[in-house]
């Protein structure tokens, strides 16, 4: 196990109503706030009113920014600055899912810096100040609601990269499961394959001597595979959606990252994908980590029949324990499929025209190798593209 340590202030509000104690949480940092959102679900929910009642009746003034995309775009985390120094706001509520947070976070760090945002997020420098942050959770996937990161889309070239730092770590979040009941189908799917994805990235790993969060990690997929064609049958089963709402803040607040060093070269890779072709991310996922997984499946066939074998509950054939590593691989296919997720390019609808320019971009020409488990250059990023496609 490595040295580590752990840190996470989020301070997590779960359960039924507590959206509506909103504003008197938020009165305890600021009076006068950027309300961030994506489109007109909060509003056509209801949700949006309750929202802004609950923040008039503790006194707190808001300037509101909606028009949040899946793979939030820089153009409005500029805007969003924009707003924070010419009306003086101090503090950002973000309603919505990972998008929605993840563009409330790089406005925080936009809105108190002189120089160019992306700048973090190329890797070129780091911030030092940031605007305090708030969530209300409408969909379990990103964790972003307790987590350091943030993922921006950049228009010039259509890039996207993500930024890591303690000072964006969420004041507050609300998780209330009923936020979740109207969620299409595919939201569902895809927040389900970013989830089991955050813990895919973290369980393979190099580092041994970590027998207890193996099984932590193990546990909380075998809860998303559980939950999530629970909620698919029944959108209003409050249970089940507890159980996949936590499982999603919990695979990405760093607790499971804990004593381990995780891969993150699926997540590099999806990256190009959805930058370029703007799919959803969970969606590009579920194309993604199949392909990875039998690319670099003999670097550790051992952890490969472990996750089988314990989270698939694969039966081990000691005869042939490659066949029981891959029968794990399909059942995380069948899995993908049975909620509605496509796990090739070709039938998420994704050409194989530019797997060189993906490949070329996460590299960064070559400069940068990715992953933790197998360290991949340029050649296998495109290996891993071409057995997706």
């Amino acid at each position: 196990m490595e040295n580590f340590t752990y840190y996470n202030p989020t301070r997590i509000l779960f359960g039924r109503g507590q959206e509506n104690g909103v504003g008197a949480e938020v009165a305890k940092y600021s009076r006068r706030i950027l309300l961030h959102f994506g489109g007109g679900s909060i509003k056509a929910s209801g949700l949006y009113d309750r929202v802004v009642a609950s923040l008039a009746d503790a006194g707190v003034d808001w300037v509101e920014l909606g028009g949040v995309l899946p793979n939030p775009r820089l153009g409005l985390v500029l805007e969003g600055a924009r707003l924070c120094r010419e009306h003086h706001l101090d503090f950002i509520l973000a309603v919505g899912g990972g998008s929605v947070i993840d563009s409330a976070k790089a406005i925080a760090m936009a809105a108190v810096d002189d120089g160019d945002v992306w700048d973090f997020f190329a890797g070129k420098r780091d911030v030092t100040r940031a605007l305090p942050v708030a969530t209300i959770l409408t969909i379990p996937a990103a964790g972003s609601e307790s987590s350091t990161a943030s993922v921006i889309t950049k228009e010039d070239g259509w890039v996207k990269r993500g930024y890591n730092h303690e000072l964006l770590y969420p004041k507050f979040s609300i998780l209330n499961p009923e936020l979740c009941f109207t969620l299409p189908a595919f939201q569902v799917a895809c927040g389900a394959a970013d989830i089991m994805s955050h813990l895919m990235e973290r369980y393979f790993t190099n580092v041994r001597n970590v027998a207890f969060m193996d099984r932590m990690l193990e546990a909380t997929m075998k809860t998303v595979i559980a939950q999530a064609p629970k909620v698919l049958a029944n959108p209003t089963d409050y249970d089940a959606w507890s159980e996949l709402m936590w499982a999603g803040t919990v695979a990405h607040n760093n607790l499971l990252d804990t004593g381990r060093i995780g891969d993150w070269g699926s997540h590099d890779i999806e990256h190009e994908i959805s930058g370029i072709y703007d799919v959803a991310h969970g969606a590009g996922l579920a194309v993604v980590f199949p392909a990875w997984m039998k690319h670099v499946l003999h670097n550790d066939l051992d952890r490969f029949v472990q996750w089988a074998v314990r989270v698939w509950n694969v039966e081990l054939n000691v005869y042939d324990r490659e066949g029981t590593a891959r029968a794990g691989i399909a059942a995380l296919e069948a899995f993908f499929h049975r909620i509605g997720l496509a796990t090739t390019l070709t039938t998420l609808g994704v050409g194989t025209d530019r797997i060189d320019e993906m490949a070329d971009k996460c590299t960064e020409g070559d400069s940068r190798i990715i992953g933790n488990f197998v360290r991949l250059d340029t050649a296998q990023v495109k290996t891993i593209l071409k057995l997706a496609a």
